[in-house]
């Protein structure tokens, strides 16, 4: 049996999206998705050093921690100092891969039976839900995993992509920003996730969290330690009761 660590009463949980509530396979799916945007730029940059500076740019914005207007703004500003491509012809023709490309990808994400018990759990309580996964993607690649996955019809709070959030995790800004949007306590909030570093980092700022064992990513060996943890059959009993 756990026990939620806080004597308040929960109000919100913030979840990550890959390896959480969806069975998807990052290292696979981040290449697909780049190379499959880069042949919609193959007149303005070589493909490979398309997808070289996409990565380059999304992976800086995990690691950057300066506070800026948008992870969107310091993506594209990378792609235009990188490649010469302006913001708005970027936005138009990733537009058009989302439109007759990204669906290919659609065998990639695979829904997780068990995810849509545990949102539909929290949605009766009325608690405040946020999808907290890692907003380096626009808002259409995460929409697009989310109908994948079956979870696209619930009515989040927020869904953080690179549009609307302007740090990622694990800084404790990306977590302090959302208890700011919706005005939390920390200590009735819960994150959950399968990171230890990107995931459980939201302690920093007194969010108590539960670590998803099912397909768990340790790759600093404990980052930081869940207070709870146990695999999705255990996190659906664990949120019945607390």
């Amino acid at each position: 049996m756990v026990h939620y660590p806080s004597e308040k009463p929960l109000k919100a949980v913030l979840f990550d999206l890959d390896g959480t509530l969806l069975d998807v396979e990052m290292a696979e799916f981040i290449p697909a998705y780049v190379q499959g945007l880069a042949s919609h730029f193959t007149d303005l940059a070589e493909p490979d050093r398309f997808a070289d500076t996409v990565l380059a740019a999304t992976f800086a914005l995990i690691r950057d921690d300066r506070v800026r207007a948008s992870n969107e703004a310091l993506f594209l500003e990378a792609m235009h100092s990188r490649l010469g491509i302006e913001a708005v012809e970027f936005g138009r023709r990733l537009d058009a891969f989302v439109e007759d490309g990204l669906g290919r990808l659609a065998t990639m994400v695979r829904a997780l039976p068990a995810a849509r018990d545990i949102l539909q759990l929290c949605f009766d309580r009325e608690l405040t839900v946020v999808i907290a996964t890692n907003p380096v993607f626009p808002r259409p690649v995460i929409d697009a995993r989310l109908q994948w996955g079956d979870l696209h019809d619930f009515d989040y709070s927020l869904v953080t992509s690179y549009e609307n959030t302007r740090l990622c995790k694990p800084h404790p800004g990306y977590f302090h920003d959302i208890l700011t949007q919706f005005d939390l306590d920390p200590e009735q909030c819960l994150m959950v996730g399968n990171d230890t570093e990107h995931d459980l980092a939201a302690a920093q700022v007194g969010i108590p969290t539960f670590l998803v064992e099912t397909w768990m990513i340790d790759r600093l060996d404990g980052a930081f330690q869940s207070d709870m943890r146990g695999d999705h059959d255990g996190l659906l009993e664990f949120l019945q009761k607390v």
